[in-house]
């Protein structure tokens, strides 16, 4: 990694951009940072140097005001950034990048709509955006890919997305976490020549890196090298060399570190291979490629791995390393040429041959609820060890990769460097011959590095286990027997680092990599060019921050970024679209037509044990109903039973012997009716219709035999029903309906919005730019109440032109309700966003919350007036509650604005209460 030349820092004679002062932090019972004073310069890069997991992020995200200060004081930019407003006045001046490759991006947008987002983030106007948008890709080489969308991206290609994002404002304090890490080394590269020009334009910029590289830090003006949340040192490059007496920073890092850390590291030795001997081939790639839709991943790859050997598979980012390794694990199905392990053809259900390969994934895919002996155990299992060897084998790898203080522990409780050689123990549990090692050792420390290659030494040469392993650090794949360069799916060159070396007549192994990419890819990095004296930047640490104004509370073109970045992510999404869309219509078809309580055409049969022409009549009353098809007689107890048991019919009639004669005689008859009570309510309306009708027909009978006097002294109350004559299901259940989907549908979409930026990281732009709560909250719900009006619309012509319910009363009463409504159940989905911590606990919670209210305490069910107690609060100030009123105002009784008007008041308190509730728990720091 070449070096820029180094200014002449004095830290003691400037302000410094950032001072710490007794700084701690912890994440429960985890402790990230303990008393931390310290005093950064400005004007110059500074570096944090050391492993996952020693405080650099945790550091980081406090110095940028991502995370709020637990103890100790952090000034940035000369002032406190634990006040709300001074972080508000310096959010435009620091530029944050988190770990992480494109954390801070979109997937669904493009190169430029991810720019353009954060341009309106801080407040730019078009002109602005395109200018500054154009020159930056322009400088990074993104300008040809400005319409693709960053989820497409390779690793390198995001970090300089990220990075175009972060400094699209022209910050004082650029802050960089682990911009690198996963980044091949020509990226890397191409990164820091464009910091480094960045830094020639604005020499008084301060930059903050975090970085596990140790060759990229020696670039850096001054260091802070850390472990465990403490500071073990700080200063230049030069001077850390010269204080530990070290060639490099590995070295020098390690000899930083305390005794106990650092005691028994040795560095890596790994023997060479006997030559000339004529070995088993244990890996064998013959023109293997790989085809996604148009895509070619894999491009005729060939190549040839002896038993016992470790080979580098080394490559630029997307250049389909992982897919070959996947091809050679039988896990993806090759779509040209064969993949060979031992002379045998990988095939996936070829349990024998799989048994020979251990893989270690690039993520940590261990079973994190289970211990280490646990997950030892399962994983023994899993590969059919016989029961009685399993615990020999388990004790073996404890032994083996010091696994023996840790056995009760759960996995995420440990150290990366203990993390990886678990996961190395678990792939060699079966002890397979060979061993696939996808980027083991990222982000792990030095000496735990150090380790980790001894132990692949020994497999390789003692025990003949075959490695492959893809490694993104130079100094690992040096150790390598023979390493494979790749690019686009093809294999560049293979051969020993030292041959590579000299073929590129190259001083180091990254010198040649690069220079094999650049001839492969057609690119040319231009040499580092020393970048001018650093200026005093007193001015930039310390200069007088502006009051704040209106504009740094409410900021329309801030709010309305969230609101079109929100609406293109929705329309790019398409579940969540056809959910939006769809899903309320769907819903109201089956409600409507599944739901039906009206009794037409119910099936009946009649088990008549009188046979009379009495019983025949009564049987031809029922079936000449409209409301009772008849289907053939039952014969028994037993056919009715199974008829009623197959759904065939629904109501079962039994005359009972004699019926006739006692109808004759002016007796009391009875007859016996089976109904299907799967329904309750159905049930009792088909009961009602039975009563009647029974009643009905012995009245007639009685005035046939007995005339006109059979009947004096009866009275009959003639019923009218008003607003649903025909008292039909439908007219009464889609008025009712809409308001319950218009709560469920458009609830749930907007409580993925903030919940799921949180899962993602994305919700840290939240934190670092200048986007107030309600500018944030008011723009992401903007497009779920544009959608719910769309569904609303959506519903109500479903109703009448689909149901034939009609509209009688004013649909712009109708419509100016709906509005407000779902403006309150968007609310809704948005206030459970902002407590909820993942998208599946946000969906359960926002289901509860809407459907229960709604059903049993909104008069869906029973009148509102019915209800006591708590169930009557709840239906007072429950809004579904009043918009059911207005619905069914408008579409049965042909009511408007003036005889609602009532109802809209709660709506309209509703929408301001769940507003400033979801800002006052939405937090602007993570806690």
């Amino acid at each position: 990694m070449s070096r820029s030349r180094q200014c002449p820092v004095e830290p003691a004679a400037r302000p410094p951009v950032v001072r710490l002062e007794e700084v701690g932090l912890s994440y429960g019972s985890v402790v990230a940072l303990v008393r931390i004073t310290l005093d950064m310069p400005a004007g110059v890069m500074i570096g944090l140097i050391g492993p996952d997991g020693v405080g650099k992020s945790s550091l980081l995200s406090l110095i940028a005001g991502a995370h709020a200060v637990q103890q100790g004081c952090v000034e940035v930019l000369g002032g406190d950034i634990a006040d709300a407003d001074h972080r508000r006045r310096t959010c435009p001046r620091i530029a944050y990048m988190p770990q992480g490759l494109g954390k801070n991006l979109y997937p669904t947008l493009s190169v430029f709509e991810n720019v353009d987002f954060f341009g309106r983030l801080f407040g730019q106007g078009r002109e602005e955006r395109e200018r500054r948008i154009s020159d930056l890709l322009a400088r990074t080489g993104l300008s040809p890919f400005a319409d693709r969308p960053a989820g497409k991206l390779s690793g390198g290609m995001k970090q300089k997305l990220s990075l175009c994002c972060s400094l699209i404002h022209d910050p004082d304090l650029l802050i960089l976490d682990e911009p690198t890490t996963g980044v091949d080394p020509l990226s890397r590269r191409q990164f820091w020549e464009l910091i480094d020009d960045i830094r020639r334009e604005r020499p008084a910029m301060s930059v903050l890196v975090a970085t596990a590289y140790m060759e990229e830090a020696e670039r850096f003006d001054w260091l802070v090298a850390m472990d465990g949340g403490h500071v073990l040192a700080t200063g230049t490059p030069a001077e850390l060399l010269g204080r530990t007496e070290t060639a490099n920073l590995d070295a020098a890092f390690i000899a930083l570190l305390p005794e106990e850390k650092r005691s028994g590291h040795r560095k890596v030795f790994i023997p060479p291979r006997p030559a000339g001997v004529d070995e088993e081939i244990a890996i064998e790639a013959e023109h293997l490629t790989m085809r996604f839709g148009d895509f070619t991943a894999v491009d005729d790859v060939s190549f040839r791995i002896p038993r016992g050997e470790i080979f580098g598979f080394l490559g630029s980012n997307g250049c389909g390393k992982t897919t070959t390794m996947k091809m050679l694990t039988g896990l993806l199905p090759a779509t040209e040429g064969t993949a060979k392990l031992f002379g045998r053809e990988v095939d996936p259900n070829d349990l024998e041959v799989r048994r020979r390969v251990g893989y270690m994934s690039q993520a940590f895919s261990l079973y994190s609820e289970l211990t280490v002996r646990q997950n030892l155990e399962l994983h023994a299992r899993l590969f059919s060890l016989p029961t009685e060897a399993v615990p020999a084998r388990i004790e073996e790898m404890v032994r083996r990769f010091d696994l023996t203080d840790v056995l009760d522990a759960l996995p995420d409780a440990l150290p990366l460097g203990i993390r990886q050689r678990l996961s190395l123990a678990v792939a060699m549990i079966h002890a397979p011959d060979i061993l696939i090692l996808d980027e083991p050792t990222s982000g792990v420390d030095p000496i735990a590095r150090d380790g980790f290659w001894q132990i692949l030494s020994d497999l390789s040469r003692k025990d003949k286990v075959t490695i492959f392993v893809s490694t993104h650090f130079m100094n690992e794949a040096a150790l390598c027997d023979r390493i494979s360069l790749m690019h686009a799916g093809k294999v560049l060159v293979s051969d020993t680092p030292q041959a590579i070396i000299e073929k590129r007549s190259a001083q180091t192994l990254e010198e040649a990599f690069i220079s094999y990419l650049e001839e492969a890819s057609g690119e040319q990095v231009s040499p580092a060019q020393p970048r001018a004296q650093c200026e005093a930047a007193d001015g930039a640490a310390n200069s007088t921050l502006p009051a704040p104004s209106v504009r740094d509370y409410f900021d329309w073109r801030r709010m309305f970024a969230y609101t079109q970045r929100e609406a293109l992510e929705l329309r790019r999404d398409p579940i969540r679209a056809t959910l939006a869309i769809l899903g309320s219509v769907f819903l109201m078809f089956v409600v409507g037509y599944g739901i039906n309580l009206d009794v037409e055409d119910l099936s009946f049969a009649v088990l008549d044990r009188d046979n009379t022409t009495i019983s025949r009549d009564y049987t031809l009353q029922i079936g000449g109903s409209r409301y009772f098809t008849e289907k053939a007689p039952i014969t028994d107890y037993e056919d009715l039973d199974r008829r009623m048991r197959s759904g065939e019919i629904s109501l079962a009639i039994e005359i009972p012997p004699g019926f006739g004669r006692d109808v004759a005689r002016g007796q009391a008859v009875e007859i016996a009716a089976w109904i299907d009570g799967a329904m309750p309510v159905r049930a009792e309306t088909v009961q009602g219709y039975v009563q009647g009708m029974h009643q009905s027909w012995l009245t007639q009978k009685a005035r046939e035999l007995y005339g006109d006097a059979a009947t004096i002294g009866n009275f009959r109350i003639e019923m009218r029903y008003r607003y649903n004559p025909g008292i039909e299901s439908l007219v009464a259940m889609v008025p009712a309906v809409i308001p319950l989907l218009l709560l469920l549908i458009p609830a749930m979409l907007a409580v993925l919005s903030i919940v799921r930026e949180r899962e993602l990281g994305s919700i840290i732009n939240f934190y670092v730019t200048p986007v107030t709560k309600l500018e944030f909250l008011i723009g992401k719900q903007i497009p779920y109440i544009a959608l719910g009006m769309l569904n609303f619309l959506m519903l109500t012509a479903f109703a009448i032109l689909v149901f034939r319910v009609s509209l009688t009363g004013s649909f712009l009463t109708l419509a100016a309700a709906a509005l407000v409504y779902v403006t309150v159940t968007t609310g809704i989905g948005i206030l459970v966003s902002t407590f909820t911590t993942s998208q599946i606990a946000a969906l359960f919670a926002t289901a509860i919350l809407t459907l229960i209210p709604a059903i049993q305490y909104s008069g869906l069910i029973d009148p509102v007036s019915s209800l006591e107690g708590a169930g009557a609060f709840i239906g007072q100030i429950y809004p579904t509650t009043h918009f059911v009123t207005i619905a069914r105002g408008a579409f049965s009784k042909a009511l408007g604005f003036e005889d609602l008007a009532g109802s809209f008041v709660p709506l309209l308190i509703a929408v301001p209460v769940l507003l400033g509730a979801s800002a006052l728990i939405l937090r602007k720091q993570a806690g």
